[in-house]
């Protein structure tokens, strides 16, 4: 009896301390989160402070515009949160049953404004100067899918120039797409949110707010099909808490 018992010692160690043993490590936990992609620089410094302080835990972050996201989790794609840029889509989300409405909150607000590439000469101090002859091509998030195009298209039509500008529209399939459209120069000007020309301020500059459109606050849910409930509480947590809040306000976001 007494040769078996160096045998159980290494055997005990390994049952007790199974990730540390051998050099074996232990399994990150994944937590997959779908975000708009106005919060693309934001989130991607959020997740890397939240895993700062989660030892063993993995961000793995998905941007795309809001609508596109909501398509991705009716079809069953694995994601455990979903932060969309607007409320309509996270209604959307709540009537098909995708999301769990008790974890729902409200984390940021933000602005809708009008750029045009650094070096455009253009005079465009009021919206109405969009409908110019040198007004060509004005980029903006496809109004289906993209909250900053439903929020330009809300804006536009309570200007009375939606119909009028149809011809210059270039539709982006997200907002940084509008944004990328009017850094390049391939249109004369765009309408993304106020943090997407913050991002680019040394390639864009803003020439008018546009202000006609209902408050836009971006919510934040855990989605009903996870396995990782808590931790995805634990992440919108985070997102709500003052260093949270700290990270996002230092690109441009406001409290809600």
């Amino acid at each position: 009896m007494k040769r078996a018992i160096p045998c159980l010692i290494p055997l005990l160690f390994i049952l007790h301390f199974p990730c540390s043993f051998a050099g074996v490590a232990c399994a990150e936990q994944e937590l997959i989160v779908s975000a708009a992609a106005s919060l693309t620089n934001a989130f991607t410094e959020v997740a890397q402070k939240f895993e700062a302080v989660n030892s063993k835990m993995k961000i793995t972050l998905n941007f795309a515009a809001s609508g596109a996201l909501l398509q991705q989790i009716d079809k069953g794609a694995p994601v455990d949160v979903f932060a969309s840029a607007d409320q309509k889509t996270m209604d959307q989300a709540g009537e098909k049953n995708l999301i769990l409405p008790e974890t729902r909150r409200d984390f940021v607000k933000n602005e809708l404004v009008c750029i045009v590439p650094a070096g455009s000469k253009l005079r465009i101090e009021d919206i109405k100067d969009l409908t110019a002859a040198d007004v060509g091509k004005i980029a903006l998030g496809n109004p289906e899918t993209v909250p900053g195009g439903r929020y330009a298209r809300e804006v536009l039509t309570n200007e009375g120039l939606w119909e009028q500008l149809q011809p210059k529209y270039i539709m982006g399939e997200s907002v940084r797409q509008a944004l990328d459209y009017v850094v390049r120069g391939e249109v004369d000007a765009g309408f993304v949110f106020a943090t997407d020309a913050t991002v680019a301020k040394d390639r864009v500059k803003v020439v008018l707010e546009a202000r006609k459109h209902k408050p836009i606050t971006y919510p934040i849910a855990v989605v009903r099909s996870t396995k990782n409930r808590d931790l995805g509480q634990r992440f919108i947590d985070f997102v709500m808490s003052a260093e949270g809040q700290k990270i996002l306000s230092g690109f441009g976001f406001k409290t809600p």
